[in-house]
């Protein structure tokens, strides 16, 4: 009986070993990917948007259709270029422990960071979040005026 104990100890032992191994090495290639990226592409579907009503916070989450890619990355040389409407931003990247960063600043004040990380969405795609850290005391429908968080994922082209 102990030794049967024993060996079912090992087996189920074994079983999380393997199960732990296909997951880390799941993880691995997303890394990889990630280090590698030349080419992002991501869709936001989800908007976070905060604002002050007088001195107390708040946030209204609604659903939007929001896209942003970077190209011409060099991870290694932490740059890359953004396309966007109005013309190109200095953008940073910086790759650490399963997230790629993409800081984007610019001359007007305001700040935007893209963020990837080597978690799995759907179709191949990667789990992503963008915030934008912008104020303008008028609201202009659609431009940011207040500050955003997008939750959507991204297409991550290595090579």
């Amino acid at each position: 009986m102990r030794g049967s104990a024993v060996l079912m100890s090992l087996a189920l032992g074994a079983g999380f070993g393997a199960v732990g191994n296909d997951a880390t090495a799941q993880t691995s290639a997303l890394e990889r990917t990630l280090r590698a990226a030349t080419r992002v592409d991501c869709r936001f579907t989800a908007l976070a948007t905060g604002d002050w009503d007088g001195a107390a916070a708040k946030a209204a989450v609604t659903e939007v259709d929001h896209s942003a890619a970077f190209f011409d990355i060099d991870v290694d040389g932490g740059t890359a270029e953004a396309e966007g409407a109005y013309g190109a931003t200095f953008i940073v990247v910086r790759y650490a422990n399963g997230y790629l960063h993409f800081m984007q600043m610019s001359d007007g004040g305001p700040l935007y960071l893209t963020t990837v990380l080597a978690q799995p969405s759907a179709d191949g795609r990667f789990k992503a979040m963008q915030t934008r850290h912008e104020y303008s005391r008028t609201m202009l429908p659609g431009f940011t005026s207040r500050p955003e968080m997008y939750v959507g994922d991204c297409e991550v082209t290595s090579g």
